[in-house]
């Protein structure tokens, strides 16, 4: 097989005529050298699968970033390469600036698009009332109506749950409000 490969690639190359664009559709004036080495391992931050077999791939991402939409393609072909499976594709955005990011790429014969989410587009009232503190404590990065009542209400929350995951639910908090620069209200 690879002498194969290599003989076609230097008959093609050596082509200049109607062969070529009839394959092609162009007229390629010059070839590049087609290696392209990178050592590199991608971490999805979160892959799940629903009951249903889907795939469901989430990046969290706190700052605007110009490639997401390149970044995400290449996630979503890594992760076929493993499972099989393209997956679904959300961009959970929990930066302080507004969003910015395409979550769209388009090129020669390719369209690729995700979901682009900001957490702030969350109803932060629904997840303060909430009885669960994982809800609560996620609630401080959506858009609140009053932020010092809301982490009034999120530590409420926290001191009436469970004594043993006080002080993780109460560490999260504070991590989690550091990007919205609550740790004085807190």
């Amino acid at each position: 097989m690879h002498e194969y490969d290599i003989t076609l690639k230097g008959v093609l190359r050596r082509l200049t005529g109607s062969v070529l664009r009839e394959i092609t559709g162009f007229k390629v004036s010059g070839w590049h050298n087609a290696e392209l080495p990178e050592v590199r391992n991608l971490r999805a931050d979160m892959l799940g699968e629903t009951s249903g077999g889907s795939l469901i791939h989430i990046e969290l991402q706190s700052a605007n970033q110009s490639g997401m939409a390149l970044r995400m393609l290449e996630y979503a072909t890594a992760i076929q390469r493993q499972f099989g499976r393209f997956p679904h594709q959300v961009v959970l955005y929990v930066g302080g600036a507004p969003l910015r990011m395409s979550g769209k790429i388009a090129g020669p014969r390719l369209e690729f698009s995700c979901r682009m989410v900001d957490i702030r587009e969350l109803d932060g009232e629904a997840l303060i009332a909430s009885n669960r503190v994982e809800d609560n404590v996620i609630a401080v990065l959506t858009k609140l109506r009053d932020e010092r009542g809301a982490v009034k209400r999120i530590l409420l929350g926290i001191a009436a749950g469970d004594p043993a995951k006080r002080a993780t639910a109460l560490t999260e908090l504070m991590y989690l409000a550091g990007l919205r620069k609550l740790e004085p209200a807190i």
